[in-house]
């Protein structure tokens, strides 16, 4: 279910180019769910493949957002609720800003570009990395409620 609610968040947000919510919820529920997390992240990368057609567009989503994952992972768990503040959209905007460069090596090897050649794509789509940053930095200020809303959940689940 969670990674259906990424895919149309996606979904709603697809009138602003490269803003949405995604990271957001990757870290959420990468701070509720810890390795469990990759269900909903993997559930959302399928649901892309198979209703927007597999493609070569989509094979970058195969590692792409596991390294926002990763990097959430590795985060101490006991940080102060300031800190949540300040960390969690730097860490959305970071992702937001490196997407292209995370996603330029599986377009260089599937177009056969060289370094040259792949840091001009990446060049290229600098201008949409930046919205893409912009829009996470923001988004990445709703990971500690939507965080505290899973947890309340989960508490409800448990105790019914």
């Amino acid at each position: 279910m969670l990674g259906a609610i990424m895919y149309c968040s996606k979904l709603i947000m697809e009138w602003a180019p490269n803003i949405h919510l995604l990271g957001m919820f990757i870290i959420s529920f990468t701070l509720v769910y810890r390795k469990k997390a990759l269900i909903p992240i993997y559930v959302f990368v399928l649901m892309t493949g198979i209703l927007n057609g597999f493609s070569l567009w989509w094979v970058p989503y195969l590692y792409i957002w596991s390294v926002l994952w990763a990097i959430t992972m590795i985060l101490p768990r006991n940080l102060s609720r300031k800190a949540e503040f300040v960390i969690y959209p730097i860490i959305c905007c970071l992702h937001g800003i490196l997407y292209g460069i995370l996603y330029a090596p599986a377009q260089a090897l599937m177009f056969g570009l060289d370094f040259r050649q792949m840091l001009a794509w990446i060049a290229s789509g600098s201008m949409f990395d930046a919205m893409h940053a912009v829009g996470n930095f923001f988004a990445g200020f709703l990971v500690v409620p939507m965080k505290e809303l899973l947890l309340k959940i989960n508490r409800i689940n448990k105790y019914g």
